[in-house]
């Protein structure tokens, strides 16, 4: 009896680790030389999650487009040392283009919705990254407005 009890212990204590992990896979994503973005290609299926994680420096604009076979696959921006998303996909679609307020590494969860995940969809994707200069940074702070339409302004005056 006491043997029995010894070996559920040890099956228990090696069992510990599976029931911990989160199902999670990280994949670090790397440009190739002067480049500013990269595509990375994938698959999930289930409860499976991937963090594709990439280094970035505050100030820097960050846009991400997911393209999938499956209505239910989605990403989440999450910032460097935080679980708490910057941007979810199931209720912001599957583009973000935002500048980021923080060095360090950024992580791209690539999921499945819960339901999708319950039945053992999967999931073919591409999620495209790209990360360079604030484009907004480098616009002039005043630009002139002119009556012409194509600028912004209006396609005409009237003057009463």
């Amino acid at each position: 009896m006491k043997t029995v009890g010894l070996a559920l212990s040890i099956l228990l204590a090696l069992s510990l680790p599976v029931l911990a992990s989160d199902g999670t896979r990280e994949e670090r994503v790397h440009f190739k030389a002067g480049a500013q973005g990269a595509t990375v290609k994938g698959h999930i299926k289930g409860r499976e999650d991937v963090d594709y994680v990439l280094g970035a420096k505050a100030g820097q604009r960050m846009t991400v487009t997911l393209h999938t076979d499956n209505t239910g696959a989605y990403f989440n921006v999450l910032p460097p040392g935080s679980e708490e998303a910057l941007f979810v996909g199931s209720t912001s679609g599957n583009s973000f283009d935002g500048t980021l307020s923080e060095t360090g590494d950024y992580r791209l969860r690539v999921y499945l919705m819960r339901s999708a995940a319950r039945r053992a969809e999967q999931a073919h994707y591409s999620l495209s990254v790209h990360i360079g200069a604030d484009r907004q940074a480098e616009a002039p702070a005043y630009a002139p407005d002119f009556a012409d339409g194509l600028a912004g302004g209006p396609d005409f005056w009237q003057v009463t």
